[in-house]
């Protein structure tokens, strides 16, 4: 056995084709790179602006697509999944908010026939909605535990749910598949 076979293995992470600095060196790079602002006013002001950089981020992220860049209820392969398979179907729950604008239009009219028509349809709609909250919530859940076994999917039905509840247009991230198309 040779010297070079006893050498352990380097470290993946270690910087490649330098050497280490000198301790001198390490705290005069780390105190120079921090540049905290002196007063209180300009930090905040600072602050301000990185978060407003990351939420326009999130912001085209939700609009592309682009999963790298998703706030932390959107990532990751089951969100992903959860959002596909509510895209992909019709949903009697993505019409409630327009419905329920006819239904309250209807309701201020003088005419007292219109009104108890307007809330009756309402009641029928709203256990309509129930129903199919009932049926998309099992063929999720039997998706999700097809799909992914033994994997943690808390929340990701409710996560189905509340999309549904948005008209497809109106949804964040943008749907990326079609009707019909199966994820």
């Amino acid at each position: 056995m040779t010297k070079e076979d006893e050498k352990p293995a380097r470290d993946p992470q270690a910087p490649k084709g330098r050497p280490t600095p000198k301790r001198s060196e390490a705290e005069a790079n780390r105190k120079t790179r921090v540049t905290v602002p002196k007063d209180r006013k300009e930090a905040a002001k600072q602050a301000r602006e990185r978060m407003r950089a990351e939420r326009e981020k999130q912001r085209t992220a939700l609009l592309e697509g682009d999963e790298r860049a998703l706030p932390p209820r959107d990532k990751g392969p089951v969100r992903r999944y959860v959002r596909d398979f509510i895209d992909s179907r019709w949903a009697a729950a993505e019409f409630f908010l327009p419905y329920a604008v006819v239904v309250l239009v209807l309701s201020i009219t003088k005419v007292n026939y219109l009104q108890l028509l307007s809330t009756l349809l309402f009641m029928v709609f709203f256990v309509v909605v129930i129903l199919d909250f009932v049926r998309i919530g099992f063929q999720l859940r039997k998706g999700l535990a097809q799909r992914f076994p033994g994997q943690d999917t808390r929340g990701a039905v409710m996560y189905g749910l509340m999309r549904t509840l948005q008209m497809r247009r109106l949804r964040l991230p943008k749907p990326m598949v079609k009707r019909g198309e199966r994820p």
